[in-house]
């Protein structure tokens, strides 16, 4: 029960890793509010927590939509009181992992419009209500650490890390926490439905060259494990921080 008592949205928890924070952070005491999207799985996720004898409400939001994100937080705090965690797990991948010569203008707003701008108006609207020992945990990516992703989601996610450190710099005082967790290859619905053959080779081949591809990938559930101890108390004094999360293959 190491949330006990806690208020943790969740943005993004309709499958993958938002789905599995949701459940672990349910599951260690906390009042999890969820959102994403898509309604029905979204719905889903909010039932297995239910069934569990937790505390969840399902707030359908679309994060690039400054109203939505509003809502999404005035309702944690009406229904539960407060914001005590914040995950912005919520994201999308580029078209095609399309590199600094070939991306698309159109695809470069979409991504940063979810991914950062998204992102960012969560942490916004939560901070009105969050207090001392609150805090941000943004899944980022080793894409926006090392540049190995397409253009605008390396773009988008190396935009995170700045705006981590930034949101940490400016609440340190407040004793409210802000850390980015960057995992390597994560197995989840999303990154198993890439069209492979359409791939900017390019890319790839740079990408491989930096990767050790005989190293296991990430589950979904090795990146809740490490959300949680930095949504927790333990966790404390880490603030401004990234944590690579690939098992060692971009070492």
């Amino acid at each position: 029960m190491r949330l006990e008592g806690k208020v943790a949205v969740i943005t993004g928890a309709n499958s993958g890793v938002g789905a599995a924070i949701a459940e672990l952070f349910a599951s260690e005491g906390a009042s999890v509010v969820i959102s994403a999207r898509r309604v029905e799985p979204l719905q889903a996720v909010a039932d297995k927590i239910e069934s569990l004898g937790q505390k969840v409400l399902c707030v359908p939001t679309d994060i690039s939509n400054q109203e939505d994100v509003k809502n999404l937080m005035a309702q944690a705090k009406e229904t539960f009181g407060a914001i005590d965690i914040l995950v912005n797990n919520a994201g999308v991948l580029d078209k095609n992992l399309l590199g600094i010569a070939s991306f698309e203008t159109d695809d470069l707003d979409r991504v940063l419009d979810i991914n950062t701008k998204g992102t960012m108006y969560c942490m916004r609207e939560a901070l009105a209500y969050m207090q001392e020992g609150a805090s941000i945990v943004n899944i980022d990516s080793v894409a926006g650490a090392y540049g190995t992703g397409g253009a605008a989601y390396v773009a988008s996610k190396a935009a995170m890390l700045g705006i981590t450190k930034h949101t940490a710099l400016v609440y340190a005082a407040s004793k409210i926490r802000c850390n980015a967790i960057c995992p390597g290859t994560i197995i989840t619905p999303m990154t198993m439905n890439i069209d492979r053959a359409s791939l900017d080779m390019q890319v790839m081949g740079a990408m491989m060259k930096h990767n050790d591809l005989s190293v296991s990938p990430c589950m979904a559930s090795d990146v809740a494990n490490v959300a949680l101890f930095l949504a927790s108390d333990e966790a404390k004094p880490i603030t401004g921080q990234s944590l690579i999360c690939d098992f060692g293959s971009t070492l």
